[in-house]
């Protein structure tokens, strides 16, 4: 009967020998082996083609972001072409006005098919058309980037950086509807906020 009574009390005992101490952990250290499966993850997932979906996801969800930001000419999403003040300010310049540049492509989808009939008036007048547009294009990007380079100098205060001529070539060529970043500036020079084209 004592040894009974004996043997049922021991557990109480070694209970109370180790309170719950506040602060401490209160559990047995990990071995190492425990540890080291804890921390393992598998290097390929389970399901590979939810992951590659979700990757492809996320890329387009990136690239969308870029193009958006680009079209909307924010500075975090341009190239280092058009990054700056200044190839702003060269932007809205340009597509503030009327550019004979971009009549260029339409005049040379009708002078070239005209220069390859067999017909001398149609050879001369076709080449004749294409070079004296491609002549009065050069003249009026000479003028116009004179006159950009004078607004850098006035309204930002610093020297046209290299490039600046083809810049304005290139810009002042293109139709409006193809030019990136959008222009964000009318005909007549009023802000617009330039939206991006559905996907």
């Amino acid at each position: 009967m004592y040894r009974w009574k004996k043997q049922e009390e021991t557990p109480v005992a070694s209970e109370t020998a180790s309170p719950v101490r506040p602060g401490a952990k209160n559990r047995p250290t990990p071995s190492r082996r425990e540890a080291e499966a804890a921390r393992r993850r598998p290097i390929v997932p389970a399901d590979r083609e939810a992951a590659k979906k979700e990757s492809r996801q996320k890329e387009r969800a990136e690239r969308a972001r870029y193009r958006e930001g680009m079209y909307r000419g924010e500075q975090w999403a341009l190239g280092p072409r058009d990054r700056g003040p200044q190839r702003q300010l060269i932007r809205d310049i340009i597509d503030s006005r009327w550019n004979i540049g971009e009549f260029l492509l339409p005049v040379m989808i009708v002078a070239l098919p005209l220069s390859l009939l067999r017909y001398s008036w149609a050879y001369t007048a076709g080449f004749a058309v294409l070079y004296g547009m491609m002549i009065v294009t050069i003249l009026d990007t000479v003028f116009l980037s004179r006159r950009i380079k004078k607004e850098i100098s006035e309204r930002l205060g610093e020297e046209p950086s290299r490039g600046t001529f083809w810049y304005v070539f290139s810009r002042s060529v293109q139709m409006r509807p193809g030019r990136v970043p959008r222009p964000r500036v009318t005909r007549k020079g009023e802000r617009v906020t330039p939206q991006a084209p559905r996907a």
